[in-house]
This record gives structure tokens, sequence and C-alpha cells, in this order.
């Protein structure tokens, strides 16, 4: 006798949706492996990584109500793939993005950067105060942030404004895209989006100077 997997097209949909969520996180994991045993360029895991990450993003807000915890998703079909978990669910942004401060040369102090990071600061800050709110908007303005700051030499690995960026962009890559932010959480990230909060008085004046 023949079993239907799905009663009518929109739990077809879902279980199609489900096997795409498999998927991703699969290939994650496989593209975490490659760059770790430098099988794939930076550029080429980078490029690649931000595509599974909206991805999965755009996806898992689509299943949430299916699906509304990730690990438990990965635990039920036994997975093993802890380094997309990380990627996916924890980070969220790609490894380059997260070790740039590593791989950052001497040009990392220059003006050109010192810019960068107080434009991203600004634009991060006139997104919120237009009350633009949805995690879609605001995270990838946060990972510009981030990554910006990351690039400063003149800020240490555990310097505390980065601690706090990531802690943002972990807690964003748990929302869905769709979704917005509250009043309190939009006034608490603007707070901490400015300069004078995230860096110390010493690291503004720096910024200023250059």
């Amino acid at each position: 006798m023949e079993v239907k997997l799905w009663n009518d097209k929109r739990e077809r949909e879902m279980y199609d949706n489900l096997a795409e969520l498999f998927a991703i996180i699969k290939a994650t994991e496989k593209l975490e492996k490659a760059y770790v045993r430098d099988i794939i360029s930076p550029a080429e895991y980078e490029t690649e990584c931000l595509k599974l990450i909206a991805q999965f993003k755009t996806l898992s807000s689509t299943l949430k109500d299916a699906v509304p915890n990730i690990e438990q998703f990965h635990d039920t079909y036994k997975m093993d793939c802890p380094s997309a978990l990380n990627r996916l669910v924890t980070s969220g942004v790609p490894a380059t993005v997260e070790h740039r401060a590593a791989a950052a040369n001497s040009t990392a102090t220059s003006a050109a950067v010192v810019a960068e990071c107080v434009q991203n600061f600004i634009t991060a800050m006139d997104l919120l105060k237009l009350n633009m709110v949805a995690v879609d908007q605001v995270h990838p303005l946060l990972s510009d942030l981030s990554s910006s700051l990351n690039k400063l030499s003149i800020l240490p690995a555990d310097f505390e404004g980065k601690t706090k960026m990531r802690e943002w962009l972990s807690r964003l890559s748990k929302i869905g895209a769709a979704d917005e932010l509250t009043e309190q959480q939009a006034r608490q990230l603007l707070l901490i989006w400015n300069p004078r909060t995230i860096l110390s008085w010493q690291h503004c004046r720096l910024l200023e100077v250059s």
C-alpha cells in the first residue's frame, strides 16, 4: 500500500523546507572543514558562507513554528555538524570576518580604517533612529561594524566593545530575519553603538584625532 508523506501542498512544502534546512547545515559543515583544511580560499569561503548564512536565516524564519530550536533539529536527525551550528546559530558571520583582526596588517590603523569604523557607527545609529529595526536590516550593519572594529589594531582581541558586538551578532542570529527588535532592545543597542560607550575615552580621542 502506498504511504503518503504529506496530506496537502502546504505540508509537502514544509517537508521540502525541512530538507533544505538539513542540506544547508550539512553544506556549511563541509564548507567549514574545507576552509580549515585550506582546500578553499578565504575569499571563496567567505562568499559561499555568507550565502549559506543568508539562506539559513531566511529558511529558519520560515520554519520558526515547525523548528523553534535549531539545536534540537540538529540532534533529532543526528547530524553531527558542530562547526555548522557554531557558524549559523552562534556566530552568524563567516570565520574570515570573525578572525580578520588576526590577519590585519599594519594598514589597520590607517585613516581609511578609522574613517570606516566611525562611518559604520554613524550608519548603524541612524538606522535605529529611523526606526528600521528588522533583524535583516540591523544584522548586516552590526556585522560591518564588528568587522571594522576588528581591523583596528589599537584595540586588543578581548576588547569589551568587540565582545559586545559578538554578543549582539549571536543574539540576532537566533532571531528570525523578518522579526523586529523591541523598543527596549533598540534603545539598548543604540546606547552601545555610541562610540563613547563602546570605546574607552582614550580610543575615542584617537578616532577623533585621526
